[in-house]
């Protein structure tokens, strides 16, 4: 079976999939951990969160089929990692606004929401493979 290499855009997406599922997994928000409490935390998985995690897993998948297949699939095109990133970024943006709502603010510092910051670097990773998956000549 011939494989066919993936281009730029294809790396990135998959290199930027990975990032934000590693973000996903890490802390969101944390409170407490001063004065001897007990620090408590949560990640993507709480809330609209998930969308993000599946819109890295996604992205991934449907990377892979382009091993899968001897022939181009259709849906290894540029309008639906575009769709998959718009879901993971409306996750994202609903998740951040019910944090934010919660509060306090201090939860949300990079120091205490690492995983906040690296799934936004991934889902901007994955917008620019976007933009260079749709440059990149359609597979024959």
């Amino acid at each position: 079976m011939h494989r066919r290499p993936l281009g730029r855009g294809r790396r990135l997406a998959a290199i930027f999939a990975i990032v934000t599922l590693v973000g996903c997994v890490l802390p969101w928000w944390t409170v407490g951990g001063a004065d001897q409490l007990p620090s408590i935390s949560g990640n993507a998985f709480d809330g609209a969160g998930i969308l993000v995690f599946l819109s890295a897993m996604a992205t991934l998948a449907i990377v892979s089929l382009r091993f899968a297949s001897e022939r181009p699939v259709e849906l290894d095109r540029w309008p639906a990692y575009l769709i998959v990133v718009g879901v993971g970024i409306v996750g994202y943006v609903i998740r951040l606004v019910a944090l934010i709502a919660m509060g306090p603010l201090e939860a949300l510092r990079p120091d205490r929401a690492p995983g906040l910051v690296i799934a936004a670097i991934g889902l901007i990773g994955l917008a620019r493979a976007v933009f260079e998956i749709h440059e990149e000549p359609e597979p024959l």
